[in-house]
């Protein structure tokens, strides 16, 4: 359900639970004695903790079973924070902040010492962004700590976009889950490194390269992959779901048809850009956007994954969207869906 009530087709309902609701009194509480908040953001849902306090973080690790070489993300309250722990910002740096935030940018910089080595995984950079939600910016203007929060899923699988996700996977690891209906936008956020000689995009996400190019009216170099990453979402395989995930481009889906036996066809479902297939049962199948719309699709991606996974799919066959935009987003995220660890 959104916070008004109306259905999401992707979503469903959240079951009733102690552990989730609106309280804001209890979720500063719950993070101010080192305790883990799942919180809404424009991107993702967010695993939070207290990101000043190592043992609190160490929690999020321990509890999304991530590997410590995989650094977090920082959530500030304001852009005007972004000094307090960052070592001497660009003038890069506060343009882009002033521009893009609140948003879903993160940007890379030099991190002073009060970051603790496990946030940054070891490295002298920190990811800082201000998330643009009413709810979670309202939680941060409460408390005098920032909060790192990579997406509140078991490590590796699909990323969460409402609360229900949160639940039904770490309802019962986690002390509160801050409801604020369905993410906006539906994939994580862009990461620009700005710790170097020039700005750097680590990882593809909710802002178009496109938009930052013309925003710093030049190039900007990518380095999308690592197995030693800078950034949250660098590794080869990860967003995926427990079935096995295959890409296909247009009418290619036709080959991978013949390819299948009548029983591995029986179990294949399959997500869509914008209309179904007219040979596969409609139940069998999901739609990302029936009006091609590239914002909608990145919206409903993650829960598509998680809707077919949830049925039982022994394999999914995912349609590759146009690669512009925020498109490319959408396809870097199947892309290393289909890399299951």
């Amino acid at each position: 359900m959104t916070e008004n009530g109306k259905r999401d087709y992707f979503c469903g309902m959240n079951p009733s639970s102690d552990t989730l609701g609106t309280d804001l009194d209890k979720a500063v509480a719950i993070l101010r004695a080192g305790g883990l908040v799942a919180i809404p953001t424009e991107t993702v849902y967010g695993l939070a903790a207290n990101a000043l306090d190592e043992d609190a973080v160490l929690s999020i690790f321990q509890v999304k079973n991530r590997p410590t070489f995989d650094p977090l993300i920082v959530h500030l309250a304001q852009s005007t924070q972004l000094d307090l722990y960052a070592e001497v910002p660009s003038e890069t740096a506060f343009r882009l902040a002033e521009h893009f935030w609140p948003g879903p940018l993160t940007l890379v910089l030099k991190r002073k010492s009060m970051i603790p080595d496990v946030v940054s995984a070891g490295l002298d950079t920190v990811a800082v962004r201000v998330p643009n939600h009413p709810r979670t910016l309202d939680l941060l203007s409460r408390i005098d700590f920032p909060l790192a929060a990579p997406s509140a899923n078991p490590f590796g699988y699909v990323s969460p976009t409402c609360s229900s996700h949160v639940q039904r996977q770490l309802g019962e690891k986690i002390d509160y889950i801050l409801e604020g209906g369905e993410s906006i936008i539906g994939l994580e956020s862009t990461v620009l490194d700005l710790s170097g000689q020039s700005p750097v995009i680590l990882r593809r996400g909710g802002i178009p390269e496109e938009e930052l190019e013309e925003f710093l009216g030049k190039h900007i170099q990518k380095t999308l992959s690592s197995s030693r990453p800078g950034a949250p979402g660098m590794l080869h395989s990860h967003y995926a779901p427990r079935c096995s995930l295959h890409t296909y481009t247009g009418d290619a889906w036709r080959n991978l048809v013949l390819g299948l036996t009548p029983s591995q066809f029986s179990e294949a479902y399959w997500i869509r850009f914008s209309h179904e297939l007219a040979d596969v049962e409609k139940d069998r199948q999901l739609v990302l956007s029936r009006t091609a719309d590239l914002s909608e699709a990145a919206r409903n991606l993650f829960s598509a994954i998680r809707t077919l996974d949830d049925k039982g799919a022994v394999a999914i066959y995912a349609e590759k969207v146009p690669d512009t935009g925020l498109g490319r987003a959408i396809n870097d995220r199947l892309t290393r869906a289909t890399s299951k660890k």
